[in-house]
C-alpha cells in the first residue's frame, strides 16, 4: 500500500486532483467529508459536540448547526481546540478504517486541507501539493465560490503559506492554467504512484 497525502491552499484545485485520481483508481480518504460524517445525527460525535457546546449548536431537527457552531469557535482558540479534541480522533479512526479496507496494493490518497498546518507530512509515504499563484486562487474564489475579494483573502490568510506547503511537498502539481493543463500532470503522477505502490509490495 502506498499512502499519499494530498493538500493545497483554498482555490488551488486540490479537489479536482482528488477527483481525477479517484477516476484512475486511487482510494480517496477525504478528511473534510469524514469530518462531516462523524457528526451526523445519531452519531456519538454529534452527541459529544452537543454535550460540550450545548443544544444551541443543533438545528430544530437535531442536526449540527454549522454556522452557529462556527460562530462559537471562530476567533476562540480554546473552544476550537475543544471541538478538534472531539472531531479529530473520530476522523483519524475512520480514516484508518478506510485505509485498512483498501487492500495491500492500493494507492490510498488522503485528501487533507490542513496537512501542512498540522504537521502531518510524516504520516505519508509521499506528499503531493497542488499549487497555484495567489492571484489565480483569489480569482477562482471570487468567480467560482462567490466570495468577495476580502473574504477570499481572509480565507487564504488563515491557511499555511505557499512556502510552508511547498516545504513539505514531494511532488508539486502546478495549477495556474485550465483543466486540460492539469490532467496530464495528474496522469503522470498516477503512473508514478502505481509504480511506487507495486515496488513497495515487492520489497
Amino acid at each position: 500500500m502506498l499512502k499519499v497525502g494530498l493538500t493545497g491552499g483554498i482555490g488551488a484545485g486540490k479537489s479536482e486532483v482528488s477527483r481525477l485520481l479517484a477516476a484512475y483508481g486511487a482510494v480517496i480518504v477525504d478528511s473534510d467529508r469524514i469530518a462531516r460524517e462523524v457528526v451526523e445525527p445519531g452519531t456519538p460525535g454529534l452527541a459529544a459536540v452537543a454535550a460540550e457546546f450545548g443544544p444551541g449548536v443543533l438545528t430544530p431537527e437535531g442536526a449540527l448547526d454549522r454556522p452557529r457552531l462556527g460562530a462559537v469557535v471562530f476567533n476562540d482558540p480554546d473552544r476550537l481546540a475543544a471541538l478538534n479534541a472531539i472531531v479529530h480522533p473520530l476522523v483519524r479512526a475512520r480514516s484508518a478504517e478506510l485505509e485498512a479496507a483498501a487492500g495491500p496494493d492500493a494507492v490510498v490518497v488522503h485528501d487533507v486541507p490542513l496537512l501542512a498546518e498540522n504537521g502531518l507530512a510524516p504520516l505519508y509515504d509521499l506528499v503531493v501539493v497542488v499549487d497555484a499563484s495567489t492571484d489565480t486562487r483569489l480569482e477562482r474564489l471570487v468567480r467560482l465560490r462567490g466570495m468577495t475579494p476580502d473574504e477570499a483573502r481572509a480565507r487564504m490568510a488563515a491557511q499555511a503559506t505557499r512556502a510552508q506547503r511547498l516545504a513539505v511537498a514531494d511532488v508539486v502539481l502546478t495549477n495556474d492554467g485550465p483543466l486540460d493543463a492539469l490532467e496530464p500532470q495528474v496522469r503522470a503522477l498516477w503512473e508514478q504512484l502505481r509504480e511506487q505502490a507495486a515496488h513497495g509490495t515487492e520489497d
